[in-house]
């Protein structure tokens, strides 16, 4: 196995923990109730062609802190083998969401879950997931500090199937 590779994720957080930030001190009522909807989710481009990312609450990169974050999948984008070093959970929200486990890549191998569906990834535990053949949103709850560790050093953060 190949050693380790962070994938530097703390400014596109900070960007993303920015804009939620600003939405909501907005749209926060008297009793603190906050209220995105969803054409008002804060997406944040990650890397070009790569999914989005909007942070809804909490703040990532803040050990302790919980999150809530959604990511959005283009049609053939798949995160590359990875893990995260605390505890994941994740609910499809649209789209069918493909996941696979282990180091080896292999999307006939992934595990395709509908709208509604719920996956837990447990801490350091190896995966990759994305969408096939339509954009896919999940929402990911954790406690920070957000982290994903690619591993195997060469590959991208994403990998884009052919059409």
């Amino acid at each position: 196995m190949s050693a380790p590779r962070r994938v530097q994720t703390s400014a596109w957080f900070a960007s993303c923990l920015l804009s939620v930030v600003a939405l909501t001190a907005a749209g926060a009522d008297d009793a603190g109730f906050v209220r995105i909807p969803a054409d008002a989710v804060p997406w944040k481009q990650t890397v070009p062609g790569g999914p989005e990312i909007a942070i809804l609450a909490g703040d990532p990169t803040k050990a302790g802190s919980i999150y809530v974050q959604r990511v959005k999948f283009p049609p053939g984008t798949f995160s590359s083998p990875h893990y995260h070093p605390q505890d994941r959970h994740v609910t499809v929200l649209k789209g069918t969401w493909y996941a696979g486990t282990g180091e080896v890549f292999d999307p006939a191998k992934a595990t395709p879950l509908g709208p509604g569906s719920y996956m837990f990834h447990p801490a350091k535990a190896v995966h990759w997931d994305g969408a096939m053949n339509e954009e896919v949103i999940v929402q990911i709850i954790g406690v920070g500090p957000g982290e994903t560790i690619r591993v195997h050093s060469s590959d991208g953060p994403f990998i884009r199937l052919s059409k």
